[in-house]
C-alpha cells in the first residue's frame, strides 16, 4: 500500500514567535511533559523539588495526553522545554519547524502491543475480520510501531488499518474496559495497566526495534543560544533523578503514580477526566511499567537516524534530513569530561 504524506494538525498551527529566556540564567523556563512515565525522571524532579535545588525556576509545568499533543504545544512561545518521544519531536521539527534541539536521551523503548488473549493468540490474528484494534492517531510513536510490527511480522496494511480505531491512550483503556476494543498499541504506562484489566502483552518495542528510542529532552534553539546554563542544569537534574529512580525502583513508582494521579483531572477535557479517574495509575502498575524501559541519557545518532528515516517512508515528514540537525549533544559530551 502507498503511503500518503498526513497532514500533521502540527503541521497547520501558525508558529507564534517565542520571547525565551533572558541571560539571567535565573529567568524561568517553560516545561512540558508527557502525561506517562516515559518522563519519570521529570516527575521525580519536579515532586522531590531537585529544579529549585539545581536553581531553575519553571515558569509552568504542563503535562499532555499524548506526544503529538505535546509537539503542538511546543510552537507556543512558553514552553521552553520538553520531555517528549523522539517521534513527535521531530515532527514539531520537521513539519511544523519549530527550532528545537534534541540534548539527551530520557529512556528506550517504552510501547507495546496488548490482546484479547481469547480472541487473539497470534500477530497474524490481527487480520481476522471483526478485530477491533486501537492505536493513537498516525504520526504518534505507537503508531510508528504499528507499522514496525505490520513491516516486521509481514500483515496485510489494508486489512489492519482499515480495522484501526484512533484515539488516545486513556480512551483506548475506556474502550478496553468496556469490551470495546480486541487489541490495541499502547505506550507505557497504559500498555501495562492494560494487562490488569486481562490484556496480554504479546509484542514489545524490544521485539520490532532492537535499541529504540523512546523519549528524549528536547530545548528551543534560544535556550541554548541564550542560556546555556540552563541547558546543563537541566541535564544535571535529569541524570540524578535518572540514577536515583534506577537505584529506588519501589520509591520512584510511588512518586510517578503520586505526580501521575495528582494531575489527571488536568490532562483531559472535562467529560473524558470523569471516566479516566476510573483508571488509578497504581505504584505496582508503574514497578512493572518501569522496568520494561531501559532509563538511560544516552542517545545514539545512527538510531536518531533510523527513525527519521523510517517515519519519512512512511510519508510522516515530507523528507529525510540529517540528525545532526536536530541533535545537540554537546553538553551530555561535556558530562562525560
Amino acid at each position: 500500500m502507498v503511503k500518503k504524506l498526513v497532514l500533521l494538525i502540527i503541521g497547520l498551527i501558525v508558529i507564534i514567535p517565542f520571547g525565551g529566556c533572558g541571560k539571567d540564567e535565573g529567568a524561568p523556563i517553560g516545561m512540558a511533559v508527557e502525561f506517562m512515565d516515559h518522563a519519570a525522571c521529570a516527575y521525580i524532579s519536579q515532586d522531590l523539588g531537585w529544579y529549585e535545588e539545581e536553581g531553575l525556576e519553571l515558569s509552568s509545568y504542563e503535562s499532555y495526553a499524548t506526544g503529538m499533543a505535546l509537539a503542538s504545544a511546543m510552537a507556543r512561545g512558553d514552553i521552553q522545554v520538553a520531555y517528549i518521544c523522539l517521534v513527535p519531536a521531530i515532527n514539531a521539527y520537521a513539519n511544523a519547524g519549530v527550532q528545537i534541539k534534541i540534548v539527551a536521551g530520557t529512556h528506550k523503548y517504552g510501547y507495546g502491543l496488548v490482546v484479547d488473549p481469547q480472541k487473539i493468540q497470534s500477530i497474524e490474528d490481527l487480520e481476522e475480520s471483526g478485530i477491533r484494534i486501537g492505536c493513537v492517531r498516525e504520526g504518534g510513536a505507537v503508531d510508528v510501531i504499528l507499522n514496525k510490527v505490520m513491516d516486521e511480522y509481514n500483515l496485510d496494511e489494508d486489512k489492519i488499518l482499515s480495522k484501526v480505531q484512533r484515539m488516545n491512550p486513556a480512551a483506548q483503556l475506556l474502550a478496553i474496559q468496556s469490551g470495546q476494543l480486541d487489541a490495541a498499541f499502547l505506550p507505557e504506562q497504559w500498555a501495562t495497566m492494560a494487562e490488569d484489566l486481562g490484556f496480554k502483552m504479546i509484542v514489545t518495542a524490544q521485539d520490532v526495534w532492537p535499541e529504540m528510542q523512546g523519549s528524549v529532552l528536547v530545548v528551543k534553539q534560544e535556550l541554548i543560544d541564550e542560556n546555556p546554563e540552563v541547558v546543563r542544569s537541566l541535564i544535571n537534574v535529569s541524570r540524578k533523578a535518572t540514577a536515583w529512580l534506577k537505584q529506588n525502583p519501589q520509591q520512584a513508582a510511588e512518586v510517578v503514580a503520586r505526580q501521575l494521579n495528582a494531575i489527571g483531572e488536568d490532562v483531559f477535557p472535562t467529560e473524558v477526566a470523569t471516566k479516566t479517574s476510573q483508571l488509578e495509575i497504581t505504584q505496582s502498575a508503574l514497578l512493572t511499567s518501569m522496568a520494561r524501559m531501559e532509563y538511560t541519557l544516552d542517545i545514539d545518532v545512527e538510531m536518531v537516524q533510523s527513525v527519521i528515516d523510517y517515519i519519512a517512508e512512511l510519508g510522516y515528514i515530507q523528507s529525510s534530513f540529517d540528525a545532526a540537525e536536530i541533535l545537540d549533544l554537546s553538553f551530555l559530551e561535556d558530562e562525560m569530561d
